[in-house]
């Protein structure tokens, strides 16, 4: 069987949007090559002619991530003030809790990303003072504007690690409300 041009192309961003919703759902480490590369319909052996290494695949999967994480949770670097608080009410959501192969990469993989490649680490660093910046711009404090952001994520990850659904609504509604208390200029 012959195939296109474009199926070599075509099949690494299928693994990497595979791997995408796969590892922020179970873990990177966690997920075998194998069990990748049967998700998207080939055997674990044809990962290699995609990507050199599983690190390689993570680091594709992270840079990927790290761009939409930055659009989710500030809306691009120069968001409005009505933007950005769309993008704090959809962060800080049940939905976002209930699905993280759907949402940010940082609460889903953070522990793994502190352990992997610098290249990595540099890519979720270069998104992140991305996001700094937006935040940045609309509190008009640049130190407010990383409380932000660990409050948010930090908040993602204690309302998916609680048991009861009541809690993990106070957690994430109580974190929507201080931020805006204590960061949204009134005006």
């Amino acid at each position: 069987m012959r195939y296109s041009k474009t199926h070599k192309i075509e099949t690494r961003a299928k693994l990497v949007e595979t791997a995408r919703a796969i590892t922020k759902r179970g873990g990177f480490s966690s997920t075998g090559v194998d069990a990748l590369m049967s998700a998207v319909g080939m055997t674990g052996g044809a990962f290699y002619s995609h990507f050199p290494s599983k690190q390689a695949l993570f680091q594709a999967v992270i840079e990927d991530e790290i761009r939409n994480s930055a659009e989710m949770l500030a809306g691009g670097e120069n968001a409005s003030g009505e933007q950005l608080e769309r993008c704090l009410r959809d962060y800080l959501s049940t939905f976002h809790v209930l699905h993280p192969e759907e949402g940010c990469v940082l609460p889903a993989l953070g522990g793994e990303i502190a352990r992997a490649e610098p290249e990595v680490r540099g890519a979720v660093e270069k998104g992140l003072k991305q996001i700094q910046k937006a935040w940045a711009s609309r509190v008009g404090d640049s130190d407010a504007a990383w409380a932000i952001i660990a409050q948010c994520v930090g908040a993602l990850i204690l309302s998916r690690a609680v048991e009861k659904e009541k809690t993990r609504k106070e957690i994430i509604a109580s974190t929507r409300r201080a931020i805006k208390k204590n960061h949204f200029r009134q005006g």
